[in-house]
């Protein structure tokens, strides 16, 4: 008799166990398509934003053919901002070469390398600028960032985009 009962209660609690889980099936299930759809909508609008920024996108729209390259001579020792509680200087020592667009307007006026080479002293006091407000630790950590921001600042001083890129080479922290 007691192994019929203990059958009987082990019975109902797999048919509960079962319909609990239906139950919970059910309702992840309608979540789950909830946050699906949540999901697609962000990329969705973050692929619009992506597509919709074109001229910040530049880099990868010009072709090698179209570009050239400026290089500075010598690598460039920058000042970085001291880190909280080090009072130690801390320095970067970079090479820069940046990457010019010979299709973009002001390229012609600015582009060659005579140019750049006498105002490469106004474009190092912007690189020096951006560096500047960069600790250490931050410098090494938000490069991609940097580089943004030099290119931005490049840009703003031409008033043109064909310079469209900037690669650090040899970087080094200390």
């Amino acid at each position: 008799m007691k192994k019929n009962l203990i059958s009987i209660i082990i019975l109902a609690l797999m048919i509960v166990n079962i319909v609990l889980t239906a139950i919970m099936m059910f309702s992840v299930t309608g979540a789950s398509k909830k946050t699906a759809a949540l999901v697609d909508n962000i990329a969705t609008a973050m692929d619009l934003e992506l597509s919709a920024s074109g001229e910040g996108g530049a880099a990868a729209a010009v072709s090698m053919a179209d570009t050239e390259t400026y290089s500075f001579a010598d690598n460039m020792t920058i000042p970085l901002k001291k880190s909280e509680g080090d009072e130690k200087d801390h320095y970067c020592i970079v090479s820069i070469t940046l990457s010019i667009n010979t299709k973009a307007e002001g390229y012609k006026e600015y582009g060659s390398a005579e140019v750049l080479a006498t105002r490469e002293g106004l474009i190092k006091d912007e690189i020096n600028g951006v560096f500047a407000r960069y600790t250490m630790e931050e410098a090494r950590d938000n490069q991609e960032t940097i580089k943004k921001e030099i290119i931005d600042r490049i840009q703003q001083l031409f008033d043109s985009k064909f310079i469209y890129n900037v690669s650090f080479g040899d970087i080094m922290f200390g």
